[in-house]
């Protein structure tokens, strides 16, 4: 398979099948408990599939991260082009936390599966980054949101909070803890 290439419509539909599993034992924090072609199994393809599309296990896991990268992305776009910028960026943040809160299997079993692919996760959050950065941006030229905080900050606000996923309360604490950052990001009067 080529990357310039398009895939054909029942391959797609295999490639999605494949991903949609994954996702599901991710969840489940099943991964490592199957051996890699039960994956095939799962989504109702053959080993051979698999394989064509995801050679190793860690090139599945990789595709549903990149897949993960993509949907956060869709929704900041879509935020941004749908709300005015303060609210855009007060959405993305608190559904950020959802997302967090609904996915911690899955984010637990990419965050160990992903860990030796610095190159693979350091790209997924240069994009998330830039459309942070892109809902920062819009809410600093609506003058909602302060001109000295960059999107790096709000990222490392992110990051702290999902590593902080075990705590008894995380998601009161979560939330308190984007209610801080969109105060500390306020513009003054």
């Amino acid at each position: 398979m080529t990357a310039d290439k398009p895939l054909r419509a029942d391959a797609r539909r295999k490639r999605e099948a494949l991903l949609a599993a994954a996702r599901e034992v991710f969840e489940a924090g099943g991964f490592f408990d199957l051996r890699f072609d039960d994956f095939a199994r799962l989504a109702g393809v053959g080993t051979g599939t698999l394989y064509r599309h995801f050679p190793t296990r860690e090139a599945l896991a990789e595709a549903v991260y990149h897949g993960e990268v993509a949907t956060l992305c869709d929704r900041a776009r879509r935020l941004r082009a749908t709300l005015p910028a303060a609210e855009a960026l007060a959405a993305f943040l608190r559904g950020m936390v959802d997302h967090m809160d609904a996915h911690q299997g899955l984010a637990r079993t990419l965050a160990t599966l992903m860990a030796d692919r610095s190159s693979a996760l350091a790209e997924g959050s240069r994009e998330l980054e830039r459309a942070v950065a892109d809902l920062v941006a819009a809410a600093v030229q609506e003058g909602a949101v302060r001109d000295d905080v960059d999107a790096g900050a709000v990222m490392m606000a992110l990051h702290g909070i999902g590593a902080a996923h075990d705590r008894p309360g995380w998601r009161a604490e979560a939330d308190d803890v984007i209610t801080l950052v969109l105060d500390g990001l306020r513009s003054p009067l």
